[in-house]
C-alpha cells in the first residue's frame, strides 16, 4: 500500500534523527543484509539503510530490490541512504 504524502512527511521528520542501522559491505546486497533489514523493520518499522557503491544506477537498483524483497515502502532516498517503512506484523 503506497504511503500518502502526509505519511511520508511524518516519516521523513522521524527518520531525520535516525542513524543507519544496516550498511552494505563490499559484496553489496546479500542474504545476510536482507535478513538484517527484515529484522530491523520488524523491530522498528522505520529504518535507514546505507547502500555502499560508486555507481548511482547500481545503488538505486539495490535500493529498489531491497524494498521489494522486504515488502517495504521507500520513504526517502538521499545519496547512499534509503529510509524504509513497513508496518510491524505484531503490535
Amino acid at each position: 500500500m503506497p504511503l500518502s504524502i502526509a505519511e511520508k512527511k511524518r516519516f521523513r521528520r522521524i527518520g531525520h534523527e535516525l542513524k543507519p542501522v544496516v550498511m552494505t559491505g563490499g559484496e553489496g546486497l546479500t542474504e545476510g543484509v536482507a535478513a538484517e533489514v527484515e529484522r530491523a523493520l520488524e523491530d522498528h518499522e522505520l529504518s535507514k539503510v546505507r547502500i555502499n557503491g560508486e555507481d548511482r544506477e547500481e545503488r538505486a537498483g539495490a535500493m529498489r530490490a531491497l524494498a521489494a524483497h522486504c515488502r517495504a515502502e521507500v520513504v526517502q532516498v538521499i545519496g547512499k541512504i534509503v529510509l524504509l517503512y513497513r508496518p510491524s506484523r505484531k503490535q
